[in-house]
């Protein structure tokens, strides 16, 4: 299965034509992490936007796992989005396969493609409930 299929079957892209999925499949790079490998590291690395084609990623703060990613997921867009470094380590818990996208590139598909913004949107919304139940 090619990138833009995989693309096509997740939800952050669902509402998008097959043309637009091919165009982004073809304009980003596709990266691969081994089992334990450290994709993002607290206050260090950071900047791009993660989306995972294959595999499972684990968010860590310190000794604690925040949450297990797995296809379909994404991370790092709050450094894509707003400059700041990392909060949390992100460690392929697999063989992980991410496209990745530039910052500035996910501004300018965002700001394209309306409707994968509100997608993008809603999933974080999603998320910060999420985060909001384990605190209580």
């Amino acid at each position: 299965m090619d990138v833009a299929e995989r693309l096509a079957q997740l939800a952050l892209f669902a509402d998008l034509s097959p043309m637009q999925v091919e165009a982004i499949a073809h304009s980003f790079e596709e990266n691969v992490f081994q089992e334990d490998e450290r994709v993002l590291r607290r206050g260090l690395s950071g900047g791009n936007f993660y989306v995972i084609l294959e595999g499972e990623a684990r968010v860590v703060a310190g000794d604690q796992v925040l949450r297990t990613l797995g296809r379909g997921d994404f991370f790092g867009e709050i450094g894509a989005l707003t400059g700041e470094t990392p909060s949390a380590d992100v460690v392929a818990e697999s063989l992980l396969r991410c496209l990745v996208i530039p910052p500035q590139e996910l501004e300018r598909l965002l700001l394209e493609r309306p409707q994968m913004m509100l997608r993008l949107l809603r999933m974080e919304a999603r998320r910060l409930q999420t985060a909001g139940e384990w605190q209580t």
